[in-house]
């Protein structure tokens, strides 16, 4: 199982310790260091920054937003840092939910969210592919542009860049089933946001047979302490803010794949609350149980033991979400 340091996005600035962090864990042999976005900070230029500070280890956004960029632009964004970082990119992508979609990019939520990244996914093959100009009849993306409002002057087009890498690996976060199956015949790689080493059965067939070569890679809070409650705090506000804040009362992914997986009641309970205003009570109402479930927290020993059951599945990169260097080191250790 490779090791991967996912970095996440920004909060009211920059971190000063993400770029030594990822010399770190370059260093101790991680294969993999990844940036997010929400509303803030965006994904690919941190990378950037890391890239240009960084050697070997590669460089992958979990996940860059659909809806913050056309698929085309998305692609240059890769292939362009592909070729700046001698070939170390994997290209996370994840559609969001209306929220997010609609509220901060001001756009329409796909009403076929499949069929939409479906097409994505498409686009950007063809760009990094370079065998014949982008064309694509699609629902919401088209290649050239054919709506009532075009002028019928746009062409197809190929990238003017030769990609470095024609086949740079593609990624998605996908949490429904249907999603999920998805992801398996047309990525490279899936990024679980919660994954349950116990309970691969939640995310659908899937997972049960997958392609060779082909990549799970969750997000997992990792933090060696002595107080596992005390540690389960930050993966707590994170799950709170999540299924409470990252979504509508009515239509929240997070927390429908809460529910899925067996916390129906306390994803409800979750929600109301955050929408009550009640932040704080609605991090105290994710059980702990949860939050354990989901991480790896604890003593060197506890994650030691706790480790093995990820190792058994078909995670194949763990992309820790580690706070500090011994964490990042203790980790590289167990899994040597």
């Amino acid at each position: 199982m490779r090791l991967g340091l996912a970095l996440g996005y920004w909060g009211r600035g920059p971190s000063a310790d993400h770029v030594p962090l990822a010399e770190e864990a370059e260093r101790l042999g991680y294969a993999t260091v990844w940036t997010a976005e929400s509303w803030g900070s965006d994904a690919f230029t941190p990378l950037t920054w890391i890239a240009a500070r960084t050697s070997r280890i590669g460089l992958g956004t979990a996940v860059a937003q659909m809806a913050a960029r056309s698929p085309t632009a998305t692609a240059m964004h890769a292939l362009t840092l592909d070729h700046l970082s001698g070939g170390r990119v994997l290209l996370g992508l994840g559609l969001s939910g209306p929220q997010v979609v609609e509220g901060w990019y001001g756009r329409p939520f796909p009403a076929s969210p499949l069929t939409a990244t479906r097409e994505y996914v498409d686009v950007v093959r063809q760009v990094l592919r370079r065998e014949a100009p982008v064309e694509l009849d699609g629902r919401f993306h088209t290649h050239p542009y054919r709506g009532p409002d075009a002028t019928g002057l746009g062409r197809a087009l190929k990238s003017i860049t030769h990609p470095l890498r024609p086949e740079l690996p593609v990624l998605l976060g996908a949490e429904g089933p249907k999603n999920v199956a998805q992801t398996v015949r047309i990525a490279d790689g899936w990024l679980p946001l919660y994954w349950a080493p116990g309970r691969p059965e939640v995310y659908g067939d899937a997972v049960r047979d997958l392609p060779p070569g082909f990549r799970v890679a969750p997000l997992a809070r990792v933090h060696v302490c002595e107080d596992v409650s005390e540690g389960l705090l930050p993966v707590k506000a994170m799950l709170g803010f999540y299924i409470g804040g990252m979504g509508h009362a009515a239509r929240n992914f997070h927390a429908d794949l809460m529910a899925r997986m067996g916390y129906e009641e306390e994803a409800r309970r979750v929600q109301r609350l955050f929408l009550a205003g009640r932040r704080a009570d609605a991090v105290q109402a994710v059980p702990d149980a949860f939050a354990d479930e989901i991480s790896l927290v604890g003593p060197r020993e506890r994650i030691a033991e706790r480790l093995e059951l990820w190792r058994k599945g078909p995670v194949t990169d763990l992309l820790a979400l580690a706070p500090d260097r011994r964490t990042l080191r203790v980790l590289a250790e167990l899994n040597s």
